[in-house]
């Protein structure tokens, strides 16, 4: 089951571009799209700023989604702080995640994407398991998206959901199991990973971004929160062909991911394109770990022809 993920975004950012880049006369009048970011388990929009950044200077929108339960509204127990209290850690349910639901995470982007939309095209993209959220806001309000784009991110047709995904032959290649969890998920209504352990960095490392600095790295895992609601990962997260499948797709593959394994990524995509043949993923490739590119101007070079 998909064990964490992955890009942590900042509130502050995505109050700032929504209310400076969204909003802009000129922005409007150009008619450029607004980039609208969702990131993946155990993240929040902070990990979008360098993108956000590089859309910014190029003259789109941007939009870092916290989804409900993260960023401002995370859980960070007293226990999980520092010194740790690991047992009180393990056992603690999460106030804000317990009980939340794909459909939760879903209504939530669709609200972001309809003020958007009120300003010009949408593009809307997601990370790893904020594939899944795409997709059902992408049902919710097909005809305000202009473009999906599924950053080696689940994209479920043939797997009813990501857990589902995880346990096919394709994603035999996965570390996320190699990340060590924390605590019984039918107590704590989360997926929790304790990433100030010294025992999770190496693995966390070798799964999400092998090929980062270690300054990078350190920066990363810092932006991590320790809880994901378990519901996610295990709702249905298939899209419905006639919504869903109507909006134009591109996938980014992720060659050297070793999460979702390039096999699954693959999977996914053929899946997909079966179930819509007329209406077939664009799929661009590059040479990077789960997490993307460590440069942002590198996945850039791919979004901007997009718009």
């Amino acid at each position: 089951m998909e064990r964490r993920g992955l890009l942590h975004a900042g509130t502050a950012l995505a109050a700032t571009a929504l209310t400076t880049t969204v909003a802009s006369p000129a922005h409007a009048a150009r008619r450029r799209p607004t980039f609208v970011l969702v990131h993946g388990a155990n993240g929040n929009g902070y990990s979008f700023a360098p993108l956000a950044a590089e859309l910014a200077l190029a003259g789109f929108g941007a939009v870092p989604v916290d989804l409900p339960g993260h960023g401002p509204a995370a859980n960070y127990p007293a226990s999980y702080q520092s010194p740790q209290d690991l047992a009180a850690f393990a056992d603690a349910p999460s106030p804000t995640l317990a009980g939340t639901a794909l459909a939760d995470n879903a209504d939530h982007v669709a609200g972001i994407v309809r003020r958007a939309a009120a300003h010009g095209p949408v593009i809307l993209l997601g990370q790893s398991m904020g594939g899944a959220t795409v997709t059902l806001a992408a049902d919710r309000v097909p005809g305000l998206i202009t473009r999906l784009v599924y950053l080696s991110a689940f994209c479920c047709t043939a797997f009813r959901s990501v857990a589902d995904a995880f346990g096919s032959p394709e994603a035999a290649g996965s570390l996320l199991g190699d990340i060590p969890p924390v605590g019984d998920p039918a107590r704590t209504g989360v997926l929790r990973t304790n990433w100030r352990a010294a025992e999770v960095v190496a693995p966390a490392k070798a799964a999400l971004a092998a090929d980062y600095d270690e300054a990078a790295f350190g920066a990363v895992l810092n932006g991590f929160e320790p809880d994901e609601a378990a519901a996610v990962a295990t709702d249905d997260a298939r899209g419905d062909r006639r919504r869903w499948g109507r909006v134009p797709r591109t996938y980014v593959r992720f060659t050297a991911d070793r999460a979702i394994p390039l096999a699954l990524q693959d999977r996914m995509i053929a899946d997909a394109d079966a179930a819509t043949p007329g209406n077939r993923f664009t799929v661009h490739s590059l040479r990077a770990p789960h997490l993307g590119p460590q440069d942002a101007a590198v996945l850039m070079d791919v979004l901007a022809g997009l718009a």
